[in-house]
């Protein structure tokens, strides 16, 4: 029997790649940047398996590319919007992914980004740094309290329900939005649902946690930052173009609210000559969320098993199309 052929679109955790046996055949790109469309189109020719990152475009042509043979994508992520699922699931391909593992190391994570824009930790360090610092004064780098504000999150996901946990620590008020209404846990996290506008003109913090969709795409617009209060500060997690970039510079320019935190952008990377980055209340981060070493550890681990279990005709250990398994 020929061995398994598979294509790994980035360097992962070498733990996780020595658990495939040596009847796989591994090529493995190398660069730390992704490859080109021609080159993926080219390294997946005749491979049985596929582990890519939110960075490639895992579309019908990609799988026409791969030939009959691709047998399961398993994704180094818990979003998969990368991917044309539809396609895959009437090809009969199982795509997996990495839920749960990263949802508390993303929480942590959000608090951190928030906290650094509420409390001006990255301006004030940078100024530091630079020398500008010739005295205490009660004036200077003035942020916004988290001790008993509003937090609403956009989106009660396992990792908006991580977030509010975390609220209660600072004795926050909490709302939130989602399509679905969980109340259930709500008195629980003393949290209280209310419609996208309440959300918006209520807050002190606003933080996305929702999936990026149609109906997602450029949800927070100059409209939305136009229902924010001028003290508001928001933080996305979730996807870059959740946020209209562009809004955003506008209202963080003119005062409409007073920070962001941003893990993801549209695109990503940010271009370096962005307006956004010249905003002393815009903190960006390379979407590092889940960048702790246990977490991406397990990430690097659970996507590997995926594709072993897929390599061998087994069900995922986590699959985003399972009616592929129907019969």
């Amino acid at each position: 029997m020929d061995r398994a052929r598979v294509f790994v679109s980035r360097r992962i955790f070498q733990k996780a790649l020595n658990m495939l046996d040596t009847g796989v055949e591994v090529d493995l790109w190398e660069d730390e940047l992704p490859p080109s469309r021609d080159v993926l189109l080219k390294r997946v020719e005749g491979i049985d398996g596929l582990i890519c990152l939110l960075t490639d475009k895992i579309d019908a042509e990609l799988m026409d590319a791969a030939g009959p043979s691709l047998r399961v994508i398993s994704q180094i992520a818990v979003g998969f919007d990368n991917i044309d699922v539809m396609e895959a699931t009437k090809r009969g391909i199982p795509v997996g992914n990495t839920p749960d593992v990263l949802t508390q190391t993303t929480a942590d994570a959000t608090w951190a980004i928030l906290m650094a824009a509420a409390r001006r930790i990255v301006e004030s360090s940078i100024a530091v740094r630079d020398g500008k610092w010739k005295t205490w004064h009660p004036l200077h780098y003035l942020g916004r309290d988290v001790y008993g504000s509003t937090l609403g999150i956009i989106g009660m996901g396992r990792i908006g329900l991580e977030v509010a946990r975390r609220a209660a620590g600072f004795d926050m008020d909490v709302l939130y939005t989602d399509v679905v209404r969980r109340q259930d846990i709500e008195q629980e996290y003393k949290m209280r649902y209310v419609d996208m506008d309440t959300l918006l003109k209520e807050s002190d913090f606003v933080s996305i946690h929702t999936v990026l969709s149609k109906s997602t795409h450029h949800l927070i617009d100059k409209e939305a930052l136009s229902k924010m209060k001028k003290s508001a500060i928001l933080v996305n997690a979730a996807r870059g173009a959740i946020v209209d970039h562009q809004a955003l510079y506008d209202a963080l320019k003119t005062g409409v609210i007073s920070a962001a935190g941003l893990d993801v952008t549209e695109p990503e990377p940010i271009p370096y000559n962005d307006p956004l980055l010249t905003l002393d209340n815009c903190v960006i981060v390379p979407h590092i969320a889940s960048a702790s070493v246990k977490t991406r550890a397990e990430m690097s681990r659970i996507t590997v098993q995926n594709l072993i279990n897929g390599l061998k005709g087994e069900k995922l250990l986590a699959c985003v199309n399972p009616e592929v398994y129907d019969e």
